[in-house]
C-alpha cells in the first residue's frame, strides 16, 4: 500500500498520523513529542520550526509568525481593523495580504509549507521511508479559497494532497471508530483560530455529513486576546505594547486560561519595567468565564444552526464529541452539555482526535480499509449572479459531496456576443452579500435575440470540496470554465515556479543552507557563553571549562578563516553543544522568566 499520512495542520499546534495495524496513531519527533507548535521563526539565515521556533518569541519578535492559518483566504482589509492581536507586521491591500517576516515578505500559505514539511519529515524519521502523499484536515467552514491555499502550502513541502477532510468529520471517523457507535453525533470543534460544529449520522461504517456550521475567526486565540485586553486594562492607560509586551502578554495569558482550568482563581503578575508593563492582581474563574461568555455563546449560536440545518432535535443527538484543546475550558464543557442536554464524550484526547481521524481516512484512500464510507458536505451555497444582482444557487449547503448539478439560463439583452458568469458562494440572495468566487467569459457567440441562448452552467464540487464550473452556450456549442483557485494570492503558474525552483536547486540550496547554519549556530553560541564566561566558571567544573575554552577556540578559528568542511563545522557545532547546553538552559530559563514576569513561571 502507498504511505498516506494523515495531518491536522492546526492554528496553535499540528500533527501528524498514520494506521499501524490498523489502529491510527500520532507519530512523534525525537524527542517524543507529538504536537508540532505552528510557529515559524525567520532568522537572517535559517527558518526554525515548531518548538524551536516557540524558544525565539523573545529574541525575534518581529520575525516568528504563529496563528497564520487565521489569515487564510483574508485581505489585508479583512484584518486590518480585527482585534486580531498579532505582534508581527501584516501588510497588503484590499485583494492580497502579505507577512514581514525580517526583510522577507510571505503569504500565509509559506508559513504553514514550513509547519507541513517539518512533519513531513517527523513521519519520514518516524517511519524510515519517503511520505509524499497526506490526507490534510481543515476546519468545515474553510471556503474554496482557503481550502486551496492549504493546497498550496502542502506543494510547497513537496506533499501531494490526496483528501482535503474537514475537522470534525475527522473527529467523528476517530470516535466512531473507536466506539463502534452508531447514531446522530454533534462534533463540536474549538481549536486555537477555528470553530466548527458539525452533525453526523454513524451507521454500519457509513458517516454522513448532516449539517455543518462555524466561524473561521473563533478560537483559543480569542479567549487569550479576551486575557491580554483585560490586562491591558488592568495595567493602566500608559501601557507601551509593542511586539515584545504583546508576546509576553501572550504567554501570560495562555498560562492564566490553562491554570484557570484547575484552580478558582490565580494570581496575575506580570513585571516589564523597561515596557512599562506593571501589573499584580488576582482573577478568579468567575470573572474568566464572564470575559469569554459572548465567545461561548457565538458558539452556540452557530451549534443552533447547524441543529436546524441537519433536521433534527435535540433530543435526535445520540452523542456529543469534543474536539480542540479549547474545549479543555470548563465553562466550555458547562455551556455544550447544557446546550445538547448530556454530557460530551471525552474518551479521546481532544489534541489528537483530528490527526486521528485523518490517520483513519488515509488508510481507506490507501486501500487498507473497505468498511467505511465517509459522506461529506458543501459547508455553504454556491451559485451564480443573475438579472439584478441575485444569485441564483446552484448547489444548496449541505449538499452531500462529491456532486455535480447543472442548470439553464439565458440573456435579458438583445445580440449580446459573451455572456459574464459571476462564480459567488453564500447564503443570501443578492450578490453584494456573498462571496465573489471568480468571473469567467463565454465568448464569441452570434448575435441573438434576448431569451433565445441557452446557457447551461455546471457546478461540480470534488471529494476535497474544490469546485469546478463549466458554462456551454448550446446552440453555438461555445463553451468557458473555471477551477476556483484563490482570488488572494499567488496563483498556480507562480506557486508551479516556486516549487520547480526549490526543486531545481534543492541540493545546492540545501548544502549552502546547512554550511551557514552551523556557521551561525556556532557564533551564537560563541557569543552567548563570552557574554557568561564569568558566570559559567562557577557553575562549570575546572576540566568542563577547559575542554570549553579549548573547542571555542577550535571554532572561533575555524570562522575566521571560513571553513567550508560541513563535517567539520558539524562537529564543533556539536562539541560546543554538548558542553554548553546545561548552562544555556539555566541561562535561558532565568532569562525567560526575568523578560515575562519577574518571577517564576510557575507564580504566573
Amino acid at each position: 500500500m502507498s504511505v498516506i499520512v494523515g495531518i491536522d495542520l492546526g492554528t496553535t499546534n499540528s500533527l501528524v498520523s498514520i494506521c499501524q495495524d490498523g489502529v491510527p496513531v500520532v507519530l512523534t519527533d525525537k524527542e517524543g513529542n507529538g504536537m508540532l507548535p505552528s510557529v515559524v521563526t525567520y532568522t537572517k539565515d535559517s527558518v526554525l520550526v515548531g518548538n524551536e521556533a516557540k524558544k525565539q518569541f523573545l529574541e525575534y519578535p518581529d520575525r516568528t509568525i504563529y496563528s497564520v492559518k487565521r489569515l487564510f483566504g483574508k485581505s489585508y482589509s479583512d484584518i486590518k481593523n480585527s482585534s486580531i492581536g498579532l505582534p508581527f507586521q501584516i501588510g497588503g491591500d484590499n485583494s492580497k495580504l502579505s507577512i514581514r517576516a525580517g526583510d522577507k515578505e510571505l503569504q500565509p500559505f509559506e508559513v504553514s509549507a514550513q509547519v507541513l514539511a517539518k512533519l513531513k519529515s517527523i513521519a519520514e524519521k518516524a517511519l524510515g521511508k519517503p511520505v509524499e502523499k497526506a490526507v490534510i484536515t481543515v476546519p468545515a467552514w474553510f471556503d474554496d479559497t482557503q481550502r486551496n491555499e492549504t493546497r498550496y502550502a502542502a506543494r510547497l513541502a513537496n506533499l501531494e494532497v490526496v483528501r482535503i477532510l474537514n475537522e470534525p468529520t475527522a473527529a467523528a471517523l476517530a470516535y466512531g471508530l473507536d466506539t463502534k457507535q452508531t447514531g446522530k453525533i454533534a462534533v463540536y470543534d474549538l481549536g486555537g483560530g477555528t470553530f466548527d460544529v458539525s452533525i453526523l449520522d454513524l451507521c454500519d461504517g457509513v458517516f454522513q455529513v448532516l449539517s455543518t456550521n462555524g466561524d473561521t475567526a473563533l478560537g483559543g486565540d480569542d479567549m487569550d486576546q479576551a486575557l491580554v485586553d483585560w490586562m491591558i486594562k488592568k495595567a493602566g492607560p500608559d501601557l507601551i505594547l509593542d511586539a515584545e509586551s504583546r508576546i509576553a502578554m501572550k504567554f501570560a495569558a495562555e498560562q492564566i486560561k490553562i491554570r484557570l482550568s484547575d484552580k478558582d482563581e490565580v494570581e496575575v503578575k506580570l513585571d516589564f519595567a523597561a515596557k512599562n508593563l506593571n501589573l499584580q492582581t488576582v482573577l478568579g474563574r468567575e470573572e474568566f468565564e464572564t470575559l469569554i461568555n459572548p465567545l461561548i455563546q457565538r458558539t452556540l449560536t452557530s451549534c443552533q444552526r447547524a441543529l436546524r440545518d441537519s433536521g433534527l432535535e435535540l433530543s435526535d443527538i445520540t452523542s456529543v464529541v469534543l474536539v480542540g484543546g479549547a474545549t479543555r475550558v470548563p465553562a466550555i464543557r458547562k455551556a455544550v452539555k447544557e446546550f445538547f442536554g448530556k454530557s460530551p464524550f471525552t474518551g479521546i484526547n481532544p489534541d489528537e482526535v483530528v490527526a486521528l481521524g485523518a490517520a483513519v481516512q488515509a488508510l481507506v484512500l490507501a486501500g487498507g480499509r473497505r468498511d467505511v464510507l465517509l459522506l461529506d458536505v458543501i459547508p455553504l451555497s454556491l451559485g451564480i449572479e443573475t438579472l439584478g444582482g441575485a444569485v441564483t444557487k446552484i448547489l444548496l449547503r449541505n449538499t452531500t459531496i462529491p456532486v455535480s448539478a447543472t442548470e439553464e439560463f439565458t440573456t435579458s439583452v438583445d445580440n449580446q456576443t459573451a455572456i459574464t458568469v459571476h462564480v459567488l458562494q453564500g447564503e443570501r440572495e443578492l450578490v453584494e452579500d456573498c462571496r465573489s468566487l471568480s468571473r469567467f467569459k463565454v465568448k464569441d457567440l452570434p448575435p441573438m435575440p434576448a431569451g433565445l441562448p441557452r446557457l447551461q452552467v455546471s457546478f461540480t464540487v470534488d471529494e476535497n470540496g474544490v469546485l469546478s464550473v463549466k458554462a456551454v452556450e448550446t446552440r453555438s456549442s461555445q463553451s468557458a470554465s473555471v477551477e476556483i483557485f484563490p482570488s488572494i494570492g499567488l496563483s498556480m503558474e507562480a506557486v508551479d515556479k516556486i516549487v520547480e525552483e526549490s526543486i531545481d536547486h534543492a541540493m545546492d540550496d540545501f548544502e549552502l543552507r546547512m554550511l551557514v547554519e552551523l556557521r551561525n549556530k556556532a557564533e551564537r553560541i560563541i557569543v552567548a557563553t563570552d557574554r557568561v564566561w564569568q558566570k559559567a566558571q562557577s557553575l562549570m567544573g575546572k576540566e568542563e571549562m577547559t575542554d570549553l575554552e579549548k573547542t571555542l577556540n577550535e571554532t572561533k578559528a575555524a570562522l575566521k578563516r571560513g571553513e567550508k568542511d560541513k563535517e567539520l563545522m558539524q562537529n564543533l557545532v556539536d562539541r560546543l553543544g554538548d558542553l554548553t547546553r546545561p548552562l544555556a538552559d539555566k541561562i535561558f530559563t532565568s532569562a525567560t522568566e526575568d523578560v515575562l514576569v519577574g518571577k517564576s513561571v510557575a507564580e504566573i
